[in-house]
């Protein structure tokens, strides 16, 4: 094997359900399901059945009768998650954690200490199963882009070293979906071309992929069909942006639903960015609709904000303008917003009332200055009796149940 080949991905199998088997053990071989009114993981005997995350708990039913829901011990999820990615780092000081269950490793700088990467992987994934009890799955590659396939490829609780000599062969005969940024949208743009594998893609002409997709999406997937990936192991990364999103089922495009939701969205994206001394300029909201077809629209600001207030107003005006420009869209089914272009906090300067249209929601004028007061009184509290301690009021941020708190924090642990 080339020595070259030294690029883990580590990615844990059905890590939220395989946590709830390990935990009650009359669970395991049984299709179960983490959630309720929507499902956010799914084990691989639930997903045999069709269920999938992100589906209304009613539909997943449908599909599997027999199907367990659990509701989620969400301070497990992240002990064992850091545990696994410790795993990995006794290998290795070159670590990028990508999300709670999975990660990339550079093992080139250790193999005369613990021996070839597939050596490695090996002892990773024996580690894992032995000291946590969790199935985990290891693709080994030249980048990371065919690594993360090959850990995809390989589950679940598998391994999977692809070779040099044979990569592009291995690479194009898979399915397109599996490379990293064609969701269920780009799949279908992409099929009604007649692209539906990975070499298909490559043998299409860059203006075909870039008039479909666009010029950077169209570029970037030409590149790593041929395994053009020059990306690094990058240990530690420094956020540019912050952002959560909530799967809601299928519900109508109207206010009574979006706001509630876009309102908990930035109490909890504004906390974050306050938590850690963070500001943005750039805000977009995602709208997914019932057909899973998403648009965005985004604005950028004079001045970086964080505070809750302004960010949902800002968010739901976003919305608003997505749902006037697709007005045959009657339902929606996600809602997410992103704050980016994010600089340290400074202090703020006063701003002199002129009765500009947006005065409300800069930052330094008199009512921006007093929301953010308001917003660190909130935080004080919060830190010290707990998140539901204080909150916004019912009335204006509504109860956003879909989603749990906790999975949330989970999914919004990078910041």
């Amino acid at each position: 094997m080339e020595p070259t080949v030294t690029i883990l991905h580590a990615d844990l199998d059905a890590f939220y359900a395989s946590v709830e088997q390990l935990l009650d053990p009359s669970l395991r071989g049984k299709p179960i399901a983490v959630g309720g009114g929507v499902v956010l993981a799914a084990s691989y005997e639930a997903k045999a059945f069709g269920v999938r995350g992100g589906m209304p708990g009613r539909r997943a039913r449908e599909l599997c009768p027999q199907l367990v829901f659990v509701g989620g011990h969400f301070g497990e999820y992240q002990r064992l998650g850091d545990a696994a990615i410790a795993v990995l780092g006794d290998f290795t000081p070159l670590v990028e954690r990508i999300s709670i269950d999975e990660a990339f490793a550079d093992v080139a700088g250790c193999t005369h200490l613990f021996g070839p990467p597939a050596e490695i992987a090996r002892a990773i994934r024996r580690r894992v199963r032995a000291e946590l009890g969790l199935p985990i799955s290891v693709g080994v590659a030249r980048t990371k882009h065919l690594a993360k396939i090959a850990s995809q490829v390989a589950k679940p609780d598998g391994l999977l070293v692809v070779d040099p000599a044979t990569e592009i062969a291995f690479l194009h005969d898979l399915p397109v979906e599996l490379m990293w940024g064609v969701g269920p949208v780009t799949k279908a743009r992409l099929a009604e071309i007649g692209v539906l594998t990975i070499g298909q893609l490559a043998k299409t002409p860059g203006h075909s992929l870039e008039r479909l997709l666009g010029l950077a999406a169209g570029e970037k997937l030409a590149a790593l069909a041929w395994n053009r990936d020059p990306r690094e192991i990058k240990p530690h990364r420094r956020a540019r942006s912050a952002g959560a999103q909530s799967a809601i089922g299928r519900k109508p495009a109207e206010e009574r639903v979006f706001r509630p939701t876009l309102r908990h969205l930035a109490d909890r994206i504004a906390a974050r960015l306050r938590a850690k001394y963070l500001s943005g300029r750039t805000v977009t909201a995602r709208v997914r609709f019932a057909d899973l077809h998403a648009v965005t629209r985004s604005v950028t600001l004079d001045a970086p904000i964080s505070a809750t207030a302004i960010l949902a107003e800002i968010a739901e005006e976003l919305v608003r303008t997505a749902l006037a420009d697709h007005p045959e869209e009657k339902n929606i089914s996600l809602l997410a917003i992103s704050v980016s272009q994010l600089e340290k906090d400074s202090e703020l300067q006063f701003e002199l009332p002129l009765g500009l249209h947006d005065e409300a929601r800069r930052p330094g004028s008199r009512r921006g200055l007093a929301r953010h007061a308001a917003d660190r009184a909130i935080d004080k509290i919060r830190d010290r009796f707990g998140w539901d301690a204080v909150g916004y009021g019912s009335a204006a941020l509504g109860n956003v149940g879909s989603v749990p708190d906790e999975f949330r924090e989970l999914a919004e642990r990078d910041l």
